[in-house]
């Protein structure tokens, strides 16, 4: 998969915008617009929308300490964009929105059981161990879903935003 010049500045910035967009929204805890953009860029670019989220993971350890919690970074946004991507593209106009805000919503219910086998791995906890600690997060989990739901209402209003602007560079023609 080779990027032009283009697609480089391009993904950079929406990894930053990603990076900024959460650092803003952190007086709400587990709320921010994370997922919508994953959900943005994945129907925009599909394959390439992992440059913009690997900008992202890297900024996010790079800013805030490439420690322990940095780790399961590494795969757990890619859960969300794998999960898009399985998505058919002939979903009714009706349901679309509905069907992104829900797999946005269910990521963030499921972020915390995401994030608990390398917590389990790294830390030594038993099975048990585990599950104590997903339980423990649920309050957090369900948040995030909250926080998801709402803000995947922006999915294909921004999508269709980008679309048009993407054909609008491809065609030559002013902004």
């Amino acid at each position: 998969m080779k990027l032009s010049v283009r697609e480089i500045c391009k993904f950079s910035m929406m990894g930053t915008l990603m990076y900024i967009s959460k650092a803003v929204m952190e007086f709400l805890p587990n709320v921010h617009l994370i997922a919508a953009f994953i959900a943005v860029f994945t129907i925009v670019y599909r394959a390439k929308a992992l440059f913009p989220i690997y900008v992202f993971v890297f900024l996010t350890g790079l800013m805030n300490g490439f420690n322990t919690w940095w780790i399961p970074y590494l795969y757990i946004w890619a859960v969300l964009w794998g999960a898009l991507m399985l998505l058919p593209k002939s979903i009714p106009n009706k349901i679309k929105p509905f069907v992104y805000m829900g797999i946005c919503a269910l990521h963030g219910l499921l972020y915390g059981t995401l994030y608990a086998p390398f917590q389990a791995l790294f830390y030594g906890l038993s099975f048990k161990g585990m599950i104590a600690w997903i339980v423990a997060g649920l309050p957090w989990d369900a948040i995030h879903a909250a926080g998801n739901l709402v803000t995947g209402a922006l999915i294909i209003p921004l999508a269709k935003l980008l679309e048009n602007i993407e054909k609008r560079l491809q065609t030559g023609k002013e902004i």
